[in-house]
């Protein structure tokens, strides 16, 4: 079994379905309404649970009901939450889903997410140094994401950045970020839209442009490789992307291939979006073993 530590969010997730996204202006009626765990850390943590990995969720809840809830379904699920804080001061954080003609669009409200700072992750050092992956993404401040890339530089812990939300990264953290995933428009924002192909040349066997359903590009240092997506009819394609860091990151840490460790994460991630939820789907390694 792998020890992975993933540094990062925890929400709920206030999931509307409707048949139509409203234009401006404009009052819909809804289909339904749930509240589910979500937030990228979390969603990040219980797929990479559910898949065999020992792992270690660093974040902060709120002392609410929220909070509550997050750090159970944490618990059902088999992550380790003795470096999920408490905070007195902020709200959980709560991310707004509108589900609409098979995709969905997001705001997130980060609450206590804002607390995930630095002194928060230097309590978490031993566990961090002793991981054969530490996962992280940009729901958390960005100094704390900073401040990991050089703690898992500096101790040779293999780190994967999930550079979402997309904002702007610095040379230097791309370059000690042994794995970065940007989606297309991530990676547009992050590379200041020069040409993908020679980025990806750029960066051999580090950065894996995730493309929905037409699969993953990546340069293996010889040639530019697309592995492709599994076809499913998708429920809810919330959490997708956090399935498919998660198991990118279990099975590259097992020691599998770059092109097997994605063929399995698209697995998973395809597996993921069949059910409602960004932590509903997210399989289990039987079953995405027993697809494969």
């Amino acid at each position: 079994m792998i020890k992975m530590t993933i540094i990062g969010s925890s929400s709920i997730d206030l999931v509307v379905t409707t048949s139509k996204r409203p234009n401006q202006g404009e009052t819909i009626i809804g289909e339904s309404f749930k509240t589910v765990p979500g937030g990228k850390g979390a969603n990040q943590a219980v797929a990479a649970a559910r898949l065999g990995a020992e792992v270690f969720m660093v974040g902060c809840v709120g002392e609410d009901n929220f909070g509550e809830t997050i750090v159970n379904n944490f618990t059902a699920n088999g992550v380790n939450t003795t470096y999920v804080e408490r905070v007195t001061h902020s709200e959980t954080g709560t991310a707004h889903i509108t589900l609409a003609e098979g995709d969905n669009s997001i705001i997130v409200v980060k609450g206590a997410n804002d607390y995930v700072t630095p002194d928060l992750v230097e309590k978490a050092l031993n566990v961090i140094s002793e991981s054969d992956v530490v996962l992280i993404q940009q729901e958390i401040p960005e100094e704390t994401v900073e401040y990991v890339v050089e703690i898992c530089f500096a101790n040779n812990v293999p780190l994967l950045l999930n550079p979402a939300p997309a904002r702007p990264i610095s040379k230097t953290v791309i370059e000690k970020a042994t794995y970065l995933t940007p989606n297309e428009s991530e990676a547009a924002i992050l590379f200041e839209d020069k040409d993908i192909h020679e980025v990806l040349k750029e960066f051999p066997n580090k950065l894996l442009v995730t493309e929905g359903k037409n699969g993953v590009r990546y340069y293996d240092g010889i040639n530019e490789i697309v592995i492709p997506a599994y076809s499913v009819e998708a429920v809810d394609t919330t959490g997708a992307g956090d399935t498919f860091n998660a198991a990118f990151a279990v099975a590259v840490a097992e020691g599998k291939s770059m092109e097997d460790s994605i063929r399995f994460a698209n697995r998973a991630a395809s597996l993921s979006v069949t059910k409602f939820g960004a932590q509903g789907g997210m399989p289990t390694r039987e079953e995405v073993e027993g697809s494969l």
